[in-house]
């Protein structure tokens, strides 16, 4: 039998296999049946019997075809069809994978570089080791040693720029593709056609730094100026400005550059950078953009918000961009700084010591945002809205929420007046009002302004996805309807009565849209909120249903990531383009991770039950060698509203139970999502029944009646758990602290915990001098010797220091000495009397 394929020249075209006719002859078609078939196949690829039988009455040239051959004429065109998309596709997936390749083996080749220089240094010092006697006795090596001089080069002219730009050149390169760094790869990001690409952490260097190695579908020149457009990408970048600009060797740009980046938190100053950006190209045709910090001064902030800043450092750090053949580029992007850990309070330095941090803000989120404009031609998301203008919603949110979360005096925001014994930090901007925030032609006239309260707390063993996860989909367990609706009617600029005064309800109902995953592990989305007013009046003057724009970030437990959010903001239900956004909502932190072996398990199980005596269970966990871990996280809440300036009053009084009633909600939200045993900020509750927690409590309160001849609990107490209960729960912040060089707390009640801002957990890291200040340290000095000597000593009022940096004030504090059933001295402890936070 004759070979069956399919051919096509000028006398037509074969049937293929199964192109024969009924009485086994082999058909071929001509150039116009092909062109018949062509044209039915573009409007219908696979036609029906019906069909086929019509197409066969209605073209002449086809009648001499039966329709089964036609049949097998539709299944060859739709395979070879087929067949095509899927070698496009495999040539696609083949380039992306020989790119990946080449990326493996330039990774692979530096790793192997960084063992042969471990392998060098190990045997450099092990023959160090073994000359370290003769070393120690020929002083004459001295001489031998020269000191380094730096140059001295400046910024001052163009060639001292250049020089400056070339060594940052140099050291960038390094890190971008040797081992000037110790990589160590993130957990769980593996390298594959449609992953981000590879993302590396620093082990141990100088500062915090990342680095990530990816391929992207855009040209070279195209991606460079996208990295260089920081604001756009980086939503923790405030400003950016081109100071100065020269041009360098072979088309080179040297750039000085002033950039402020926001703070994570509401507890310490935000960062600025001075530095020089120098973008070039290699000779194998790579772009090149290295950045690095100058010396000196130069720009600065506004001289109303130099308090606000504090000036960090960028490391040479920088973007390297390779044309890929086949198109595309790949790229090297390392980021390295120097956040001045030292400036904030110890309990946030861990932030400011995070890679992982500076990785997920600035070198994927570059990746993320590169790949996303790539895969964005002629796209139309849902509501017809362009990714652009999708981008441009969550740059907003953001930047909002930085803002609230910030307070820049520049920005016209000013603290109020509050109590000392306030908790909540209130500020207000009378600089944005409704008619510059809202439609404008539909803003009253008043004079208004914007209200912001926010807050920090504590989290312990809580994890920051999960909690994130609860407050989304959840929101009517911590959400108020009548508050959003009051938002959502002063941003369309209607009048609306405050909450309380014309309440509406939630009806259960609400209804999630979604606009899209912007990156990994985050989402872009509309929220309805479903509402009913209690009668046909009010109904008249509100609306039913609520709309929020909405954010969330970092809500996946096994992205590993250490920041995640929930932003929002109220929105017109038809969605415009330039819609006003005023962001409020939540943002958690990790801060570190613990590990505990078994012996400081049960100590620090010992001190949540408010035992003293750790060492009592030491022969009974010799050779354990279990572990435990211990996580803390800071989250921060800012909400924002606007205000008439005739109302402002009752604004803040809205704004601030509400924000009470947010933060009790999450409160028990933390309690509930704890592992078991442990309570809110990683509080343990005291098990009653611990006879070391009985005893520590009875002789603190024996000591205070003998040594002041007064009850420190002043209901009776006959025994029993009923002293640690009440002494867990006295008003009054009640420490212990040990009798050592440097004295560190050992237990302290409730009251106490949440004056320092810790847990029982982290109290062992806490030493009595951190609480005070200079002038507390000083009185220190001289209590200590009193309380040794007489029993007891009284200070007066004063100011103390929480573990968050907060200032502390108390009337009065109480020092006793606590007494063991044999009088002898077993610690200090201290009794802070009507204290509050300034």
């Amino acid at each position: 039998m004759e070979e069956l394929a399919p051919t096509v020249g000028a006398h037509g075209e074969s049937s293929g296999a199964g192109g024969h006719g009924g009485d086994g002859k082999y058909v071929r078609y001509t150039a116009e049946q092909v062109e018949a078939l062509e044209r039915v196949y573009s409007e219908c690829p696979k036609p029906s019997s019906t069909r086929r039988q019509q197409l066969i009455r209605e073209c002449p040239i086809l009648s001499n075809i039966e329709s089964k051959q036609i049949k097998v004429w539709f299944q060859n065109r739709r395979c070879r069809e087929k067949q095509k998309k899927e070698a496009v596709q495999l040539q696609s997936v083949n380039k992306k994978l020989n790119s990946m390749n080449k990326l493996l083996m330039e990774e692979n080749e530096r790793l192997q570089k960084q063992v042969s220089q471990l392998v060098y240094e190990n045997g450099y010092m092990k023959q160090q080791l073994q000359n370290v006697t003769v070393a120690t006795t020929d002083t004459r090596c001295d001489s031998l040693v020269a000191t380094p001089q730096h140059s001295s080069r400046t910024g001052d002219n163009p060639i001292g720029l250049l020089s400056i730009a070339e060594e940052a050149l140099g050291e960038f390169l390094s890190k971008a593709k040797g081992t000037a760094v110790d990589w160590v790869q993130i957990p769980g990001m593996k390298p594959g056609p449609d992953s981000v690409g590879t993302v590396a952490i620093s082990h141990s260097c100088n500062g915090v730094a990342a680095r990530a190695c990816s391929l992207v579908s855009l040209e070279p020149t195209e991606t460079m100026e996208i990295l260089k457009d920081r604001q756009s990408w980086f939503r923790d970048c405030r400003k950016l400005e081109v100071f100065a600009k020269f041009p360098a060797v072979n088309g080179g740009i040297i750039e000085l550059i002033y950039m402020q980046v926001y703070a994570p938190t509401t507890l310490a100053p935000a960062r600025d950078f001075w530095t020089l950006r120098y973008t070039s190209s290699l000779e194998d045709g790579s772009l090149v953009v290295c950045e690095r910090s100058m010396s000196g001064s130069g720009a600065g902030p506004n001289p109303s918000t130099a308090s606000q800043f504090v000036r960090a450092k960028m490391l040479p750090s920088g973007y390297l961009i390779r044309p890929c053949e086949g198109g595309g580029s790949i790229i090297h992007i390392v980021d390295h700084l120097d956040l001045e850990a030292w400036n904030v309070p110890e309990v946030l330095q861990p932030l400011y010591k995070s890679s992982k941090l500076v990785a997920q803000k600035m070198t994927v989120a570059a990746l993320h945002h590169i790949r996303q404009i790539a895969q964005e031609t002629n796209v139309t998301h849902t509501l017809g809205k362009q990714p652009a203008v999708l981008r441009s919603f969550r740059q907003k949110l953001s930047r909002g929420f930085n803002d609230a979360i910030n307070g820049f005096n520049d920005d016209g925001w000013s603290l109020m007046n509050i109590d000392g014994a306030e908790d909540l930090i209130i500020s207000v901007n009378s600089a944005k009002n409704l008619s510059t925030v809202s439609n404008p032609t539909a803003a009253p006239s008043l004079p208004g302004g914007i209200l912001c309260v926010k807050a920090a707390m504590l989290l312990q063993n809580v994890s920051p996805s999960l909690m994130v996860r609860f407050l989304r989909e959840h929101r009517s367990e911590w959400a108020d309807f009548s508050v959003d609706a009051f938002a959502a009617a002063s941003l369309r600029g209607d009048s609306f009565a405050l909450p309380g005064l014309s309440p509406s309800q939630f009806s259960g109902n609400q209804t999630t849209m979604s606009l899209g995953i912007s990156a990994e592990n985050e989402v872009l989305e509309i929220i309805q909120l479903e509402g009913h007013a209690h009668s046909p009046e009010e109904s008249s003057v509100m609306w039913k249903n609520i709309h929020l724009l909405q954010i969330c970030n970092g809500a996946d437990d096994n992205a590993g990531e250490a920041c995640s959010e929930l932003v929002f903001s109220p929105i017109d239900e038809m969605f415009p383009d330039d819609a006003p956004i005023l962001s409020s909502g939540f943002r958690i932190l990790e801060l570190d991770s613990k590990t505990y072996d078994r012996q400081d398990m049960l100590s620090a199980k010992r001190m949540m039950n408010l035992a003293s005596n750790l060492e009592a269970y030491s022969s009974n966990t010799a050779g354990c060698t279990a572990s435990s871990s211990d996580s803390r996280s800071v989250l921060i809440i800012a909400f924002q509203f606007l205000f008439e300036s005739h109302l402002q009053g009752n604004i803040v009084t809205m704004a601030r139970q509400y924000a009470r009633n947010v933060i009790s909600s999450v409160q028990r939200v933390a309690m509930a999502i704890t592992p078991s045993g442990l309570g809110l900020h990683g509080r343990p509750k005291p098990n009653s029944g611990s006879p070391e927690a009985l005893t520590l409590a009875r002789w603190i309160c024996q000591s205070y009646s003998f040594h002041l001849g007064d009850q420190l609990l002043k209901s009776n107490y006959h025994g029993g758990d009923s002293v640690l209960k009440q002494l867990w729960h006295h008003q009054d912040a009640i420490l212990c602290c040990s009798l050592k060089l440097v004295p560190v707390f050992i237990f302290a009640n409730q009251a106490g915990l949440d004056m320092l801002e810790t847990t029982l957990v982290a109290l062992q890291d806490v030493s009595l001098d951190k609480i005070f200040d200079e002038a507390g340290r000083k009185a220190l000095c001289n209590v200590v010797p009193q309380v040794m000597q007489q029993g007891f000593a009284l200070l007066p009022a004063g100011v103390g220091m929480s573990t968050m940096g907060r200032h502390v004030s108390f009337e009065q504090a109480i020092a006793w000495k606590v007494l063991t059933e044999e009088n002898a001295v077993h610690c200090l402890a201290f009794a802070f009397i009507n204290w509050s936070f300034v």
